[in-house]
């Protein structure tokens, strides 16, 4: 598995990592799957604290025991779950997050996070405070990098210019191109990298993605997601699935470092290697994609 440097960091992370979010609560099929993709190359896994209320962050540490340094560990901090009450809180304050990242520890069986994100971000946040208990963690060895998980360009750009991030993980895949539109060019600019979650959007973009057009997809219609699928498929190469399309269309982009795509089984993940595995796609094939598909650009958060 090809890797990547995450901004300008010294984290080098495999051109596909593993989205945690689908393992499911069942410890022993989700540490098989991890355990599959550690030996197949992948070293960058990301969950998050909100993932089934902090279970997919002791999962992910009862995987990587004993293998701690083979992984590149992304993890996520800003939804507070506050005890009696339902669901969860936003909370961007540095008395929350330097509290928030020692539970996060414990969890995942480690002394140091190698990429702490913020799980979202807005303009109305005290940004500098959310900043200084980053760079704080960083200084107390808690961390070693810090970004942001956001699909906001208005906060992205605050971070870009007011912070030391070294990437941005956004959705990001043929049926939601946004980040072209001014996040990738932003990135680009400053040498921070995009992690591209979503990849396969929602199975869409898969070679059994004719199952998945229940209902549209952002922009897209459920014919024009029969029709874009048909499109892709006839124009790729013969040798070229249309996973392996998907999977290579975010990665064609210089500013992106990693696609994360998740999996709920080891067929799955399985699949998403092999697709990962093929050959980048040609500067023709980006450009047929983009023909082929439409330029979004975000309507909210600009």
């Amino acid at each position: 598995m090809n890797k990547n440097r995450l901004g300008q960091s010294d984290l080098y992370v495999s051109a596909m990592g593993l989205g945690c979010m689908s393992l499911g609560t069942e410890e022993g099929p989700a540490v098989s799957i991890i355990h599959e993709a550690l030996d197949k190359g992948i070293n960058f896994l990301d969950t998050a604290d909100l993932y089934d209320a902090g279970r997919n962050e002791e999962i992910v540490g009862n995987a990587i025991r004993g293998r701690r340094s083979d992984v590149v560990l992304a993890t996520k901090v800003g939804n507070r779950r506050i005890p009696g009450q339902e669901g969860w809180s936003w909370d961007a304050s540095k008395a929350y997050i330097k509290s928030a990242v020692r539970d996060s520890l414990r969890r995942l069986q480690t002394d140091y996070i190698d990429l702490y994100q913020l799980h979202g971000g807005t303009l109305e946040d005290n940004i500098d405070e959310t900043i200084e208990a980053f760079e704080e963690l960083k200084q107390e060895g808690l961390i070693r990098y810090y970004g942001i998980s956001s699909i906001r360009p208005a906060v992205v750009r605050e971070y870009v210019k007011r912070s030391g991030i070294v990437s941005v993980m956004s959705q990001y895949s043929i049926l939601d191109r946004r980040p072209e539109e001014s996040i990738l060019p932003l990135l680009e600019q400053h040498g921070i990298s995009l992690i591209a979650r979503g990849p396969l959007a929602r199975g869409i973009l898969t070679d059994n993605g004719r199952s998945r057009l229940e209902k549209e997809y952002l922009d897209y219609s459920v014919p024009e997601l029969a029709s874009l699928q048909d499109r892709l498929t006839q124009q790729a190469p013969a040798s070229r699935t249309l996973t392996q399309t998907a999977l290579h269309y975010p990665l064609s982009q210089p500013a992106v470092a990693a696609v994360i795509p998740g999996a709920s089984s080891l067929e799955q993940l399985r699949l998403n290697i092999a697709a990962a595995e093929a050959a980048p796609l040609t500067a023709a094939e980006a450009d047929a994609v983009r023909q082929a598909s439409k330029a979004s650009v975000y309507a909210a958060h600009r």
